[in-house]
């Protein structure tokens, strides 16, 4: 496995792959790996000839006050992890690299970025369309990999491949949650025993909702009040949204059908957390 710092040596290597006529599949991350990180890179291996996986905390999708500089990072621990699960590239740049003095062009994605966390985090897509953009030029990937965790970006990023004829398969894959439910995510390791029984009011919220939906309730407004009422029952959590949206538009939904998917974001203690499920049995 190579560890890549250059982004012109990075992209050489993708001009030499695809010429000796490999297939490039890429598994974007911020690092600090954990099993879902994992697990798509389990399904990178599976659709090409070379795998590339970025490590990079993108400073430009953090808002003020957020925890860009305290967000976890661990290159060693995260090159053993790739090394043993068959990464062939880390591709892991510096932000003066990516952004030079001067730097002046950002990717904007209408629309579906105006509500959620687009509403809550002004900016943080302008950030992540951009980098995306940028690694899909460096890394030139036929097949990139996202976990559905991050459920309005995922949404974002199909957009920008679609609206900017980027020849790139964009592929989904399942939340990877804990045994007791918690999805993962890098900033769980923020989280105090205590928080962490806390945090468990998210995943318990998709279960509460789709019971409600199982047992006849189709009204967007009740189950949101519901689920506002129980996860205000833990001390520490504040929630940023509880929404019930179109999958494709993201647009906010009266009532609730197969295209129904719940999304939350609250914050327990200083963390921020999120996670997202379908509403309708037979969707998933």
């Amino acid at each position: 496995m190579d560890i890549i710092r250059l982004v012109s040596e990075m992209q050489q290597r993708a001009i030499s792959a695809q010429a000796a006529g490999q297939t490039i599949s890429f598994v974007p991350t911020m690092g600090f790996l954990h099993q879902g990180h994992l697990s798509l890179i389990e399904e990178g291996r599976k659709k090409g000839d070379l795998l590339v996986l970025s490590i990079f905390v993108n400073p430009t999708q953090f808002g003020q006050g957020e925890d860009f500089e305290d967000y976890p990072r661990g290159l060693q621990q995260d090159s053993d992890l790739a090394q043993e699960a068959g990464v062939d590239i880390i591709f892991a740049p510096e932000a003066s690299d990516m952004y030079p003095d001067g730097y002046a062009t950002y990717v904007d994605v209408e629309g579906i970025t105006d509500n959620l966390c687009g509403r809550s985090r002004p900016g943080h897509f302008r950030g992540v369309c951009t980098v995306v953009s940028k690694l899909f030029n460096i890394v030139q990937p036929q097949v990139a990999i996202f976990g559905n965790k991050d459920f309005q970006q995922l949404a974002v990023i199909r957009r920008i491949t679609l609206d900017m004829n980027m020849p790139v398969e964009i592929v989904g894959m399942s939340i990877f949650r804990e045994s007791d439910g918690l999805a993962m995510s890098s900033r769980n390791v923020y989280l105090t025993p205590e928080l962490r029984k806390q945090a468990l009011v998210l995943s318990q919220s998709l279960l509460k909702a789709k019971a409600l939906v199982e047992s006849g309730e189709t009204d967007c407004a009740t189950v949101i009040s519901r689920l506002r009422e129980s996860i205000a029952c833990q001390p520490d959590a504040r929630i940023d949204y509880v929404q019930i949206c179109h999958q494709s538009t993201l647009a906010d939904q009266d009532h609730i059908d197969i295209d129904s998917v719940l999304l939350l974001a609250v914050y327990v203690g200083n963390t921020r957390l999120i996670d997202n499920g379908y509403l309708v049995q037979n969707h998933d």
